[in-house]
């Protein structure tokens, strides 16, 4: 059963994503918040796989509930937004979240964006991993360091680079010719070494740190 939790300070919109999701077979709403705080408090009153979070809230906004939960919980997050280049959605990925969903999103995509959060996915397609990661990194002049990136082997290196250019796990495994679950494996190994929550956290590494620069083929 994945568990999820609603934060909107709109009403009608956290009753109509809970409508949705309740609808489905293998997923419960755990719990709906009107702002961060409450997100905060419900998380940790209730466990939960997955938060579909609003960024624009009163008393305290989605993006330091992102930081709040994902530092203090096993939950993902699952940024709401209305427009697809919202420029909290940058502060909001930086903070932790697993990717982000428009709120116009049509119900069945909604229902997979759930539970490809929930299997420890992240929920960004190609086009908008490269515009997201390139545009918030592209104001950083510093390079970061990443505790992790020296013990990749070579193989991990290169799965995590075309992570970083936006390919999905069957794209990357049409690319080197092997396996999809062998590229898998190499995922979850990257993300261990890296120490990050998902994929979106480990492209950011690799942009970070001057792995993979924007534009750069």
């Amino acid at each position: 059963m994945i568990r999820v939790g609603v934060v909107d300070d709109q009403a009608l919109v956290r009753t109509g994503f809970a409508l949705i999701l309740e609808s489905e077979p293998g997923i419960e709403v755990a719990f709906q918040a009107a702002d961060g705080r409450e997100a905060i408090a419900a998380a940790h009153r209730h466990r939960v796989d997955v938060v579909l979070m609003d960024i624009r809230m009163p008393e305290l906004d989605g993006i330091a509930a992102t930081r709040e939960i994902t530092s203090s919980t096993d939950a993902r997050i699952l940024i709401l937004t209305t427009f697809d280049l919202d420029e909290y959605v940058y502060a909001a990925v930086r903070a932790g979240a697993s990717g982000f969903l428009l709120k116009d999103t049509p119900p069945d995509d909604l229902v997979h964006a759930v539970r490809v959060i929930a299997d420890g996915e992240a929920l960004l397609a190609p086009s908008v991993t490269r515009r997201l990661i390139e545009e918030f990194v592209a104001g950083s002049t510093e390079l970061s360091t990443v505790a992790g990136l020296d013990d990749l082997t070579e193989r991990e290196h290169e799965v995590l680079v075309l992570m970083a250019r936006g390919m999905s796990n069957a794209e990357i495994a049409e690319q080197l010719v092997l396996g999809e679950t062998t590229i898998k494996t190499h995922v979850s190994r990257v993300l261990l070494k890296l120490d990050v929550r998902d994929r979106v956290q480990a492209v950011v590494a690799a942009y970070e740190t001057g792995l993979v620069r924007p534009g750069h083929p």
